[in-house]
């Protein structure tokens, strides 16, 4: 595991009203947020790096407006609907 600090005024936290421990879960969930978005890197990794389950990051995404499901086109997704409504 890599570790790395960052530095937040503490007016920052005060601004916000949060907390230490709230600033370190927001870093967290930005930090997996841009990881997932930018870098393509798994839900599992970014749920570690958040320090939440993968539901939990799922959840957030979705939050976000961001999609776990990824077609390169339409037909290719209405395959998968289709086969989903199926099951």
């Amino acid at each position: 595991m890599c570790q790395i600090a960052i530095n937040i005024p503490e007016e920052v936290l005060y601004d916000t009203k949060k907390n230490r421990n709230e600033a370190i879960q927001f870093a967290r969930l930005a930090v997996a947020y841009g990881y997932y978005t930018q870098s393509g890197v798994s839900i599992g990794y970014c749920a570690q790096i958040a320090g939440v389950t993968e539901e939990e990051f799922i959840r957030y995404l979705g939050q976000n407006h961001v999609s776990i499901f990824h077609y390169d086109d339409t037909r290719e997704f209405m395959e998968e609907l289709n086969n989903a409504r199926s099951m």
